[in-house]
């Protein structure tokens, strides 16, 4: 395999096997962040939340299929899965729930200021400043992978788990 052929996808180029160098920083960043979630008694079951509302609002397909199976794994639910995009229309999140995922938006979307003021007073209600940190630095990892799964196109491989019917 040439050396092209492995970072390039059809016209686009693996980012992530492009540079090495600077993914695996990323990557480094997304292990503090997910000890700063753990020190702030974040439980992995919301970090993978957070990580997948993100991905939804970038469209982020490479990251959608890796954080819903990482949800699962962290004893989250299909039914809460299934209603993520619209977590706001039902009751099965917490009020805490509801605050980091609000700031989570805030945060992928923060040129709406008046969304983010109203995200950040929610979340000042339910959230500590650690949680509130952790919550914002979960997402901010989040878009940056993001952002290189879109930017590079990674593929989606169909999972071998066959669903129960």
């Amino acid at each position: 395999m040439t050396e092209t052929a492995k970072v390039r996808s059809g016209d686009r180029v693996f980012i992530d096997k492009q540079h090495p160098a600077a993914y695996r920083a990323l990557v480094a960043a997304a292990e503090a962040v997910r000890g700063a979630a753990d020190a702030a008694g974040l439980d992995r079951s919301l970090v993978e939340l957070i990580n997948l509302r993100v991905s939804q609002l970038n469209a982020c397909a490479y990251c959608l299929d890796l954080h819903t199976r990482a949800a699962l794994r962290a004893g989250e639910t299909t039914q809460r899965l299934g209603v993520l995009a619209a977590w706001r229309d039902t009751e099965l999140f917490d009020a805490r729930e509801r605050a980091a995922l609000a700031l989570a938006e805030a945060t992928t979307h923060p040129a709406d200021a008046a969304a983010g003021a109203t995200a950040y007073a929610e979340a000042r209600a339910a959230l500590t400043d650690d949680e509130i940190s952790a919550v914002i630095w979960a997402a901010v990892t989040m878009n940056a992978f993001n952002r290189i799964s879109v930017m590079s196109k990674h593929p989606v491989r169909k999972s071998p788990v066959t669903p129960a019917r």
